[in-house]
Parts: C-alpha cells; structure tokens; sequence
C-alpha cells in the first residue's frame, strides 16, 4: 500500500495522459423515480435522456458542475442493492463501492442533507492519514455517495 509520502509521481509520458474523469454509471429500476430523486435531494440537473430499448439511458450533473456527469441506466430487470445501516456493511460487497463528491463543507452538505430526508450511511468523519474529512449517504437504491473535503478546509 503506498502512503501519501510514497505516492507515484504525474507520469506525463503515459500513453493515456489524456485520461480524465468524465462520469459514473448507476443501474436504477425507474427512471422517473431516480429522476426525481437526483434532482429532488442533490439539484442534480437532467442534461440527456435516450430510450435504450426498454430502459432509458440518461445523463445527470451536479447543480454547477458540468464536468462531471451520472449516467443512469433505468428500466426493468434490474436487481436490489442492500440497504446498509453503517459503512463497514458495505465491505462485503464486491465490485462497485461508490463515487465521490469534493464539497466545500461536509458537515453543511450532510446537515442539508437530513433536513432533505436522504438516508445518511456514515456521520462525518475525519481521516487525518489522508488528509480528509468524509461522510457518506445513500440514495434509495442503495448506491453509495460519499462527500469529501481536505482537513485544511474542515479547521476553517
């Protein structure tokens, strides 16, 4: 395991230094519901939808940020997640964990959050190793969100 001390440099002769973060996709049984929640609890904003067969394929991004995008996959056939009541639950489960969101404020954004009524899976927390503070929720489905920001940040 390499530490924040040990990390490997920028490799800028990589033949895949153009590789940049562009969108996560989520499998959701409905799209109208997922929709609605998406843009309900997290102002996500509908940018692209298609028909995909029986499904629909769908794009989604944050209220101001267009750099990032969920790719939903919505329709039938699609299998439950678990609900997990802490993080640790989550660890059995193969593949797949989560996908997460730098903010400004974790405690502001969870606190938003609650009053919201979104199902938050872990308090905030800090990780002094990594130079961080986390939290993570839930949507109804039972995909994993976490929220990030530096310490530095956090002792504001």
């Amino acid at each position: 395991m390499l530490s924040t001390e040990t990390a490997a440099p920028v490799n800028p002769s990589s033949p895949f230094v153009s590789w940049k973060a562009d969108h996560v996709g989520i499998r959701v049984p409905d799209f109208d519901a997922a929709a609605a929640w998406y843009t309900s609890k997290l102002d996500f904003r509908v940018t692209h939808t298609m028909p995909l067969g029986e499904k629909t394929l769908a794009f989604l991004s944050p209220a101001a940020d267009d750099s990032f995008r969920i790719e939903f996959i919505a329709g039938p056939g699609c299998t439950a997640r678990p609900d997990f009541e802490q993080l640790i639950d989550t660890h059995a489960v193969g593949g797949w964990h989560h996908f997460c969101l730098r903010v400004d404020d974790v405690d502001a954004a969870i606190a938003e959050l609650e009053r919201r009524g979104v199902r938050i899976v872990s308090a905030a927390r800090d990780v002094p190793n990594l130079g961080l503070r986390f939290a993570f929720f839930s949507d109804p489905w039972g995909n994993l969100i976490e929220l990030t920001q530096p310490l530095a940040a956090a002792a504001r």
